[in-house]
């Protein structure tokens, strides 16, 4: 299936056309409507100034797609809420299972928190925690943050995306934004922009809270973007991370961390002609276990796989695998 939907394409194009009649053609965005309630994410047609009577799609480098996919391939996802393999280089959809279902995240939701942060934020910055790192949830994984802790963000994106801390991502959200709250609005704001509409972000590091999802297709769309910062690309690839921060007095702290990805530690293995680039894990109970991968064949191409609410970390692995084997090389 061609990421580009012809139902999908039709109805834009249309919307386009009216919009046209409506307002004038030239050098303007048209904006889609932009609901959260859309079962299907939103785009946009944009008519470039120089061509005034051409419109090109806002997702035209973007796997789109309205339906679950499923023909030619021999995946078994009955144990998962939802999945998606999506090649980036030929646009195509390989499979796709309630990609549009809104579910919580997990942790998946730090991809979010470290493209907002690199965005409104810079790598060299110097975050300081407050009182708030103290996360006391039960079974919330932390790297044990103190009050008056110091580390730039490039020390924290680390150990967020790679130890998955809780606490590093309210020390990133005060940081880079003054509360919690107002880079929930910059994350929210963010996704909206990148056609993510169905979801939408309370927290930054994905504990469980009413209100807190996104959709497979939507993460999808999120680790995309993120792809673009190289940070983000390197931090993803690393299996462990070791650095020095400071605490409220000066004195230096320690801190090695491991990737939670088992692809990365070597205790899963790829199909042999797949290589796992590397990605973000996410366990809650509310959303089961999910993973995202950034994969690469042997022939160069990249693709980006997703499950969500796997029952077991089992079966989420052994899920990931058979989406992993239904790349052709």
């Amino acid at each position: 299936m061609k990421c580009i939907n012809n139902k999908i394409f039709c109805i834009f194009a249309w919307a386009f056309f009216i919009g046209c009649i409506l307002t004038g053609c030239g050098g303007k965005t048209y904006e889609m409507a932009y609901s959260p309630d859309y079962p299907v994410s939103s785009y946009r047609l944009d008519s470039p100034a120089e061509s005034a009577d051409m419109a090109e799609p806002f997702a035209k480098e973007l796997c789109v797609v309205d339906k679950d996919v499923s023909d030619g391939t021999d995946v078994d996802m009955s144990q998962s809420e939802a999945a998606a393999l999506f090649c980036l280089d030929n646009n195509q959809t390989i499979y796709a299972k309630n990609v549009h279902e809104k579910l919580a995240p997990a942790s998946l939701t730090k991809l979010m928190t470290a493209l907002v942060a690199l965005k409104y934020g810079s790598p060299d910055m110097m975050l300081t925690a407050s009182a708030n790192v103290k996360i006391t949830e039960s079974g919330a994984q932390v790297c044990g943050l103190k009050e008056g802790d110091q580390m730039t963000l490039t020390q924290a994106l680390h150990i967020l995306l790679i130890n998955s801390a809780n606490d590093a991502a309210i020390l990133i959200a005060e940081g880079v934004s003054g509360s919690v709250e107002e880079f929930c609005t910059l994350m929210n704001k963010e996704a909206m922009a990148l056609g993510a509409t169905n979801s939408n972000f309370v927290n930054p590091h994905g504990l469980t809270e009413e209100d807190h999802y996104v959709t497979a297709y939507d993460m999808y769309l999120i680790f995309n973007a993120a792809l673009d910062y190289s940070l983000i690309s390197e931090i993803i690839h690393m299996p462990s991370y070791t650095t020095v921060y400071h605490d409220r007095n000066g004195g230096e702290k320690e801190i090695s961390v491991n990737n939670s990805n088992l692809y990365l530690q070597g205790n899963e293995s790829a199909p042999d002609t797949i290589t796992v680039i590397g990605g973000k894990t996410g366990t809650t109970s509310a959303a089961g276990r999910c993973l995202i991968l950034l994969s690469r064949d042997s022939a160069g191409k990249s693709y980006i796989s997703i499950i969500m609410r796997s029952e077991s970390r089992e079966t989420l692995y052994d899920g990931m695998t058979d989406l992993l084997e239904e790349i052709k090389n």
